[in-house]
């Protein structure tokens, strides 16, 4: 097909000259306070073990690489703090990026501007109360209609303020709530549960003692796992509080409705000229406003603050199997834990591993890998056994592509000052929020360490399509429906292949194959190699041949011929830029059949037949190597110049002046049917032009004496049809 490799630059990330570099980077952002380790309910594969949140996909939440269904578990696990990168992550403006990637991005992390209110535990029979429920809402000026207060079944707090007489209720509550996925739990199709456990809460605002319930709609990795709840102004609050009877009071109004008017559905609309009620000494003041006083009011006193919180989470990277990078991490009984020295890199997998045991991570029965010496002590120590999501050898090779031998060092600065970010990055939109938010994640974690300079890995997007089998399904071995391309390369070329794939449309949307029109695309390519090598041939049989279409002479046509070419270069330069691969392949052939309508002509041979043969050649180049490469050879052969290669020129420049159209040539039709073309100024009037066709010989014999019934010039004079019985 004609890729250009460097075979001397291959990373091959499975390698330990490669994933070497996966572990020194890893200590590196340990060193800094950007990676820890912590107890945390992940998301577990039976098969393939511990799952990125970005890995679980789905209603079903089934895992991303074998579909199996995915469970919870508490395990202790490993943290880059992608987290502290949100606000960054956020911002596109250095790159161009498309818009459908940027929202993508943008949703998961998921970015909401609010305030963080303190509740309190009341004192009970049981308890003393103070314990602190933060909460983190989006609205708190609806803070004086908070009736109660909702935990997430993993909250902390849950087992310590439920009271003994909930306890047995509470526990088989929560249970249930851990078997739930969050796509079940957050459904708002089904009817909402929770239990109270006992205890109550102090709302800040006004002192007022507000039952807490434990439901299983409120999450633990959102916010800070408790909400405040406010029924008058969010739906499944109000839900909740209706099936308890639990009080509804409204804290926000549209302007004119009573404060205590009943309501029979929640109000949550954000309407103009929002006033707050029943809301203390904030009643009546706009909805902003009483928002920014209320906030100021409670922070006076260490009661709230202003907040913004992400739906984003930091990415955990432990994988409880042998395939992956080990994680260079050592436990010590008297050290704790201590990291790999970087002498000691790399950590090596083992070559013979013992699977038996489905979702069990071999390595831990491994002895030989487990037991190891602490770096402090000397002591007897175990290696971590959990490897690196195999999204961190994706988060960062094409910087290891320039220096792929070097092993002072993952990276080469000088190099990569040089060479990156990545001019053009090609990949699919599947990867919107998992490889490619890693490895802008990634970039700018390593240029924080100093080791390089920017912030971004790619600096355009492009996302291409999928050619499918002929019955529209991905192509498969399994399916029968696989295209083998050396078969056809065999038969075409290489570079017809290439064309073709690219012509037979849009390359970001790509579609089922179908070789109708591969044809068409090979007989293009011979008539570039005959306007180039046979200039003044012409084709048998043709009575033209040798003719100038009619209306021109020579030196209209040169000027037609070399706007034709300059107007296909500023067309084609754009369409290269923005991958319009098929109209840019399109546009080529209308130049070539321009050409072939001045082969075997006077104007054949001048110098803008050459400069068009030499700008055609030129802007087929990247998508046909092979052939332009050789016709550029004849021609400099011919010509009695020195050889260079047309892949060592630079691109053409496009002459605005030529490319300016001051005639144009316009299809005449008589009752629909096309019967002649005319040169005519740019500038033409609509009954000009129609002057001039009826004046052409060839549409006075078709006319044969009769009179035009009507003369429509269409498309701003780009189209005449006459009409006639």
């Amino acid at each position: 097909m004609g890729a250009t490799l460097d075979w001397d630059a291959d990373v091959v990330t499975c390698d330990p000259s490669y994933y070497r570099w996966n572990q020194w980077l890893f200590l590196r952002f340990l060193e800094k306070g950007m990676a820890y380790r912590a107890k945390a309910p992940v998301d577990w594969c039976p098969n393939d073990g511990t799952l990125a949140r970005e890995q679980v996909e789905g209603a079903d939440r089934h895992c991303w690489r074998c579909g199996t269904k995915v469970e919870k578990r508490d395990l202790e696990q490993w943290f880059p703090k992608i987290t502290e990168y949100a606000d960054e992550l956020l911002r596109f403006d250095s790159i161009d990026w498309l818009a459908p990637i940027r929202s993508q991005q943008t949703n998961w992390i998921g970015q909401s501007e609010g305030a963080e209110v303190v509740f309190t535990a009341a004192p009970d029979d049981h308890q003393p109360g103070g314990d602190e429920i933060r909460v983190f809402t989006t609205r708190p000026d609806t803070l004086f209609g908070a009736t109660f207060m909702v935990l997430a079944p993993e909250h902390p707090l849950v087992a310590k303020l439920t009271t003994p007489d909930r306890k047995a209720e509470v526990e088989a509550y929560v249970a249930a709530a851990q078997r739930e996925t969050e796509i079940e739990r957050l459904s708002t199709e089904r009817e909402k549960t929770g239990v109270a456990i006992g205890a109550d809460a102090i709302n800040p605002v006004n002192g007022q003692r507000i039952p807490i319930f434990v439901a299983d709609y409120v999450l633990a990795t959102y916010g800070t796992g408790a909400i405040m709840a406010v029924p008058a102004h969010d739906e499944r609050d109000f839900e909740f509080a209706r099936k308890f009877e639990l009080p509804i009071r409204k804290a926000v109004s549209p302007p004119g409705e009573a404060a205590d008017a009943d309501m029979e559905q929640a109000y949550v609309a954000h309407s103009e000229g929002e006033v707050l009620v029943n809301s203390g000494r904030f009643t009546g003041m706009s909805a902003p406003d009483g928002k920014r006083q209320i906030v100021t009011w409670l922070a006076a006193d260490g009661r709230a603050r202003e907040a913004i919180t992400y739906r984003l989470r930091d990415w955990l990277i432990s994988r409880q199997r042998y395939w992956g990078t080990p994680i260079p991490v050592i436990y010590c009984d008297q050290c704790g834990i201590v990291p790999v020295p970087d002498e000691d890199l790399p950590v090596l997998l083992p070559d013979t591993v013992d699977y038996a045991g489905s979702g069990v991570n071999p390595l831990t029965r491994d002895r030989s890998f487990v037991e190891t010496t602490c770096p402090k002590c000397s002591g007897p120590a175990r290696r971590e056994t959990d490897t690196m999501d195999t999204f961190v050898d994706s988060s960062w090779y094409w910087y290891r592509y320039l220096s792929p031998a070097k092993t002072d060092g993952a990276v080469d600065r000088e190099l990569t000052d040089r060479w990156t970010p990545v001019d053009q990055y090609t990949g699919g939109a599947e990867h919107a929020v998992m490889h490619l938010l890693y490895s802008r994640f990634w970039t700018k974690a390593m240029r924080d360490c100093g080791l390089i300079a920017e912030g971004e890995p790619f600096k355009r997007l492009f996302n291409q399509g999928q050619i499918l089998g002929a019955d529209g399904k991905r192509m498969s071995k399994s399916r029968g429906n696989v295209e083998d391309p050396d078969e056809l390369v065999a038969r075409y070329g290489a570079d017809t292949i290439r064309l073709f794939l690219m012509f037979m449309g849009p390359w970001d949307q790509g579609g089922p194959w179908s070789p109708t029109g591969i044809g068409g695309v090979h007989r293009f390519l011979n008539r570039v190699w005959t306007l180039t090598l046979d200039p003044h041939g012409g084709e048998a049989g043709d009575p033209d041949a040798g003719r100038l279409p009619a209306g021109e002479d020579e030196a209209t046509a040169r000027t037609v011929l070399r706007r034709a070419a300059h107007k296909t270069l500023k067309v084609v330069t754009g369409e290269y830029e923005s991958f319009k691969f098929n109209t840019m392949v399109a546009h080529l052939i209308e130049l070539a059949n321009t050409l072939m309508r001045y082969r075997g002509t006077s104007v054949a041979g001048t110098a803008e037949w050459d400069e068009a043969v030499r700008l055609l050649l030129l802007m087929l180049a990247p998508a046909a190597p092979h052939i332009t490469e050789q016709l550029w050879s004849r021609r400099l052969a011919a010509a009695g110049d020195a050889w260079s290669s047309i892949h060592g020129e630079t691109w053409p420049l496009v002459d605005d002046t030529a490319a300016t159209e001051d005639v144009r040539e316009v299809p005449v039709q008589v009752n629909g049917k096309l019967r002649d073309k005319v040169v005519v100024p740019a500038g033409i009037s609509d009954l000009e032009l129609e002057q001039v066709v009826l004046a052409r010989d060839k549409i006075a014999a078709v006319l044969a004496g009769r009179s035009p019934d009507r003369v429509v010039v269409a498309g701003g004079g780009r189209l005449v049809n006459i009409v006639v019985r």
